[in-house]
């Protein structure tokens, strides 16, 4: 079956199938169609070849065929992006994966621990059989003892988007980590940095430890305070800096939302407290079934304490204090599951102050056609005469 999502109706007939024909000169290729009939009775598209991309960073997908065992699929809108987000255990990989089935996308990874290799369980990392042929970008990119920034994350980020465009791919930024997220979809330019000041923080937090420097956060910026683990001191530590520099909160530093492509769509899935609560507990006991503190085990032994962005992910540094005689192993996986809760909250805290995004219950039934409507209304308010925008920062009920 052919899925137009010009219409997002189910296609009656087509004359001929789409094939790719020839490369143009913006180096994407072209394909050639025949008439295709909507339900409504509208034609889609007739006897013309359009191009998948243009060479520029910005450049919309305009047209994309795809062949696949479930046969060809046709996309034709003007989305530059689309991000799926919200707090950890609320579905986002799985949901990400389908539209990407549906939309020929591929998935760019915005989970900032993701980003390590052999962190599998404790991150969630899906498997390639659940990956179900699509391509991943941004997973298992960096060894456990390599510091990760936000800034190398925007570069490689925005580069694996330019690559899906050059490809005639729709990228799907998926992750929980907000300010990786923002920093891929927004103009998001970073404070600079001072070395001096840099190096006496450094040396407070090794004298004093990540919790009174987060106490200290807070007192200044109680914003940031709330979304930075009281056990990521290299975070705290850059957001006293900026503090320090610019005489500003941290979060004052922060650029407005202002999206860096031409068009974006952001969704969210909403969990209820409870039930969220309750998933995050059902995830931890999965890890620990599957082996989740062996993994730790092995990774201590490959360095993983001497990572300084790794070791404090959560579980693996719950599980590792268990390893160091520091707590039972029961003890660490209850703290990995309030640390988890908590950190679920600030990033749910966070995405919400977004009203660019839309809202969808994570238990709807029909939670992928929701989704493809609202990528539908995007395409469509934007080439729109009017102009005007979606309603977004609401929930779908």
């Amino acid at each position: 079956m052919i899925h137009s999502y010009a219409s997002m109706s189910k296609v009656r007939a087509v004359d001929e199938p789409l094939v790719p024909t020839k490369t143009n000169r913006a180096g994407g290729s072209s394909v050639r169609t025949n008439r295709i009939t909507l339900q409504d009775g509208r034609v889609a598209f007739a006897n013309t070849g359009i191009p998948t991309c243009a060479a520029s960073r910005n450049a919309s997908v305009l047209l994309t065929t795809l062949q696949s065992g479930e046969g060809s699929r046709v996309r034709s809108l003007s989305l530059d992006v689309l991000a799926v987000v919200g707090p950890t255990a609320a579905g986002k990989s799985d949901l990400a994966v389908e539209l990407a089935k549906q939309l020929g996308g591929e998935v760019i990874n915005a989970d900032s621990m993701q980003l390590y290799r052999n962190m599998d369980i404790g991150t969630a990392k899906l498997t390639l059989a659940e990956r179900r042929g699509v391509p991943h970008h941004l997973i298992d990119v960096l060894d456990i003892r390599e510091t990760s920034t936000v800034a190398e994350f925007q570069q490689r980020a925005r580069r694996a988007i330019a690559e899906c465009h050059a490809r005639g791919s729709l990228p799907i930024v998926v992750g929980g980590s907000a300010l990786y997220v923002r920093a891929v979809l927004d103009r998001f330019e970073f404070p600079g940095t001072d070395p001096a000041v840099r190096q006496r923080l450094e040396a407070e937090l090794a004298q004093v430890g990540s919790v009174e420097m987060h106490q200290r956060l807070a007192a200044l910026d109680p914003d940031a305070a709330t979304q930075i683990l009281p056990s990521n001191g290299r975070r705290i530590v850059r957001a006293l800096e900026v503090i320090e520099i610019t005489g500003r909160p941290f979060t004052a530093s922060l650029p407005p939302p202002t999206y860096a492509y031409d068009s974006v769509c952001q969704l969210g899935l909403d969990v209820p407290r409870e039930d969220l609560d309750r998933r995050i507990e059902e995830r931890v006991e999965r890890m620990w079934r599957a082996g989740f503190v062996e993994e730790v085990r092995r990774l201590e032994a490959a360095g993983l304490r001497d990572g300084l962005t790794a070791s404090r992910a959560l579980g693996y540094a719950q599980v590792l204090a268990f390893l160091a005689g520091e707590c039972t192993e029961d003890e660490a996986k209850q703290a990995t599951v309030r640390a988890t809760r908590r950190f679920a909250r600030r990033q749910d805290a966070w995405f919400r102050r977004d009203d660019r995004i839309t809202w969808l219950p994570y238990d709807a039934p029909d939670l992928v056609e929701r989704a493809l409507a609202a990528v539908h209304a995007t395409h469509h308010d934007r080439g729109a005469e009017s102009n005007q925008k979606i309603p977004s920062g609401t929930r779908e009920r």
